[in-house]
């Protein structure tokens, strides 16, 4: 994703994590459904080393659009729905 602005590579980013099953393989007994999505599977479909993904993460769970849950030595991202929600209707109501 060189050369795309990086609000548009968080954006897809969070499209994809709206179905995560569609858009990262199952790997092993985790579900990208059910677990989230590591920095690693989100690196590796963007195309970019995994600190820039990281980068990407880091900064939309700061802003409260992701969460994140620790198992067994890794960081997994969801989105966080409400937070989402929240921003959009801010966003509407002409912020």
């Amino acid at each position: 994703m060189m050369g795309i602005p990086s609000g548009r590579v968080r954006q897809t980013i969070l499209e994809w994590l709206k179905d995560p099953a569609a858009h990262f393989p199952a790997a092993g007994r985790c579900r990208p459904a059910d677990t989230g999505v590591t920095a690693g599977a989100v690196a590796a479909k963007l195309g970019v080393p995994r600190r820039t993904a990281l980068a990407h993460l880091d900064l939309l769970t700061r802003l409260g659009l992701l969460r994140t849950r620790r198992f067994h030595c890794r960081t997994y991202y969801r989105r966080d729905e409400v937070r989402i929600a929240e921003v959009a209707r801010m966003f509407e109501k002409g912020w």
